[in-house]
């Protein structure tokens, strides 16, 4: 936890002491006091990626146990770790730029980015220049993290952990892959720790599948709606197996159209609520492809709004300034649905035979989801669970569930289950946000995950 005296205070202060790099590929600064270092690379021609990486104040240096790192990779696709993972989730600061008692830095040191480039503060020159695929943003991020660990021991000693959350989770395993891949060829000199999933979009399939009779079970949809629903959830099944993925996620545009319409308005971050109740949530039948990364960006930011925190504000004032390193004519998330549009025709495309090779490479693999999560429901994804062809499934299935408590806190927070790599967290209480929901598990899930050296939270 950040004490008021922490060092990353210092973003309150409009002219701290910067050290400053810069030449025509990339430009980096850092804190007078070295605990904050952040800059551009560019990962391809007139393509600019931003990054943002945070060393910790509880770090511990330990010959057996290294200390790790996290790369948090958002969601939408469109939506800013920098800004929303960083300010609204798991950084040493909220949007009134006050210390977070539940900061992942207790456990790590943390690298946001602004991924795929378009991203929060990350922009292309050319709109030629947006990722069209995962597997690109992958190249993206790989390159980053070659120019960020290519001379840095620090982090070449620190174990790097990816975590995601929603979309995120589909750059998290082709990330993965790439970096084994870099790793093996010698052009990366990284130690892979793993990856981690949460509420994430892997089988888009299975999630839409899920929505009505979930609906059904917790009495918010009954049969009128349901069987439209799941009519159109099998139209999309067989658009995904026949590679219409354009198709497929318009229908899945259309879809939440009728989710909304016949569960009053449900949010889809927590079926336990209405929209209204989470203003920012689904609040129009008139959806688009972009509005839906929208809501999801929108959402988090009303985490910062309860609090009195603006986050666009933020991002583009107080922080901006901060990092005097943002050319002028680029704003925080200007690009962002121009992101979401040049992958629409993966959006819909399932990653689980990335997961299935991870796992098979002996990679650690966790999969986190939160109870009351709709979009990227636990029902979904405990079935693209099970389609995985990992020999180890069998004997996974077969484990009992291990429950999870909070200290000072009456009742089961969740459950866990492993078998060799692949780790499964139930996060109850949670909703799509598993950080901001239940901030207490997702750090114990954390210390495991990363066996860091920090004292259990």
């Amino acid at each position: 936890m950040a004490s008021s005296s922490s060092p990353f205070l210092s973003l309150l202060l409009l002219i701290p002491l910067f050290f400053f790099f810069f030449n025509s590929a990339n430009a980096k600064r850092s804190s007078s006091d070295g605990s904050e270092e952040w800059g551009y690379v560019q990962v391809r021609p007139k393509a600019h990626m931003f990054y943002w990486l945070y060393k910790s104040p509880n770090r511990v240096d330990n010959g057996s146990t290294p200390w790790p790192t996290v790369l948090w990779l958002q969601g939408g696709p469109g939506s800013s770790g920098v800004g929303l993972g960083n300010f609204v989730e798991v950084g040493p600061l909220d949007t009134n730029l006050k210390p977070r008692i539940s900061t992942w830095l207790q456990k790590a040191d943390l690298l946001f980015v602004d991924n795929p480039v378009g991203t929060g503060y990350s922009f292309v020159e050319d709109q030629n220049a947006f990722v069209k695929t995962d597997e690109e943003a992958a190249i993206d991020l790989t390159t980053l993290l070659k120019a960020l660990y290519k001379s840095d021991e620090r982090l070449q000693r620190s174990p790097l952990f990816v975590v995601a959350e929603s979309y995120g989770g589909k750059y998290a395993v082709t990330l993965g892959l790439s970096i084994v891949k870099a790793i093996k060829a010698r052009e990366l000199k990284l130690k892979f720790g793993g990856v981690a999933l949460g509420d994430s979009w892997i089988s888009p399939e299975d999630f839409v599948l899920s929505w009505a009779p979930l609906l059904r079970d917790v009495s918010r949809m009954e049969i009128v709606g349901a069987e439209k629903a799941n009519s159109l959830a099998e139209q999309i099944k067989q658009q995904i197996a026949n590679g219409q993925y354009e198709e497929a996620t318009a229908a899945w545009s259309n879809l939440e159209n009728i989710i909304t319409k016949y569960s009053n308005s449900v949010d889809f971050y927590n079926f336990l609520l209405d929209s209204d109740q989470d203003p920012v949530s689904t609040t129009t039948l008139s959806m688009t492809m972009g509005t839906s990364m929208n809501r999801y960006a929108r959402y988090l930011s009303s985490k910062a709004d309860s609090s009195n925190g603006d986050i666009d504000q933020l991002m583009n004032g107080v922080i901006k300034q901060k990092l005097k390193i943002i050319p002028k004519n680029v704003s925080w998330g200007g690009q962002s649905d121009l992101v979401f549009s040049a992958l629409s025709h993966d959006f819909m495309k399932p990653r689980i035979a990335e997961v299935d090779q991870l796992l098979s490479l002996g990679v650690n693999v966790t999969i986190y989801n939160g109870q009351v999560d709709l979009i990227c429901a636990t029902k979904g994804t405990e079935a693209w669970v099970q389609k995985l062809k990992w020999p180890g499934l069998q004997n996974f299935n077969k484990i009992e569930r291990k429950p999870i408590a909070c200290e000072g806190v009456v009742g089961t927070k969740g459950f866990v289950k492993s078998y060799k790599n692949l780790h499964f967290y139930w996060v109850l209480g949670a909703g799509h946000f598993v950080p901001v929901d239940n901030p207490c598990v997702a750090l114990k899930m954390l210390s495991r995950i990363t066996q860091s050296p920090a004292s259990a939270s």
